[in-house]
């Protein structure tokens, strides 16, 4: 079993905020499945079953809550550490920047330090989508919540790459 879960925060309020980069992902991966969106009370979760054994995961809890979903989703399934991925902004990447990863801390991100502590392990895989740190003076936690400066086509270029990471490792 694999899931691959995207980290963001629902509502319009968010919707096009750095934040939910790892819900922009999702969304893209589904633009190459047929898979309807099944809210689940449950799991607090909206999930899209891509077959019997890929899951496509956007908690909906907020960002710094999310170890609550993804442990759920995790138990539910019974998805062993190397069957989990979780996608994410990361400011200490360059705008662009994208790193696969298994088995790291959660370099202060609230999502992922979530998640840490929720299944009581960093031992799960991570795609590291970079949003860079402002040349502003802003505090981080304001500069995640803001929409994307940089080109639109620049932003769908990032999560059009971060996608094919996720794609490549549902296939393995």
């Amino acid at each position: 079993m694999k899931v691959a879960v995207g980290l963001g925060n629902p509502g319009q309020t968010y919707a096009k905020n750095r934040h939910n980069v790892g819900f922009f992902v999702i969304d893209e991966i589904l633009k190459q499945y047929v898979a309807g969106p099944q809210v689940s009370k449950k799991l607090q979760s909206i999930l899209y079953f891509l077959d019997k054994k890929r899951i496509l995961v956007k908690p909906q809890t907020f960002m710094n809550a999310s170890g609550k979903a993804v442990n759920r989703a995790v138990n539910y399934y019974k998805v062993k550490p190397e069957g989990l991925l979780v996608v994410h902004d990361d400011v200490d990447l360059e705008f662009g920047e994208i790193k696969h990863q298994f088995g790291r801390g959660s370099a202060g991100h609230k999502g992922v330090e979530s998640v840490i502590d929720a299944l009581g392990s960093d031992q799960f895989n991570r795609v590291r989508v970079g949003i860079g740190r402002p040349n502003i003076p802003i505090e981080t936690e304001d500069w995640v919540l803001q929409n994307f400066s940089e080109d639109s086509h620049k932003v769908q270029e990032l999560i059009e790459r971060a996608s094919e990471v996720v794609i490549n490792w549902l296939k393995e």
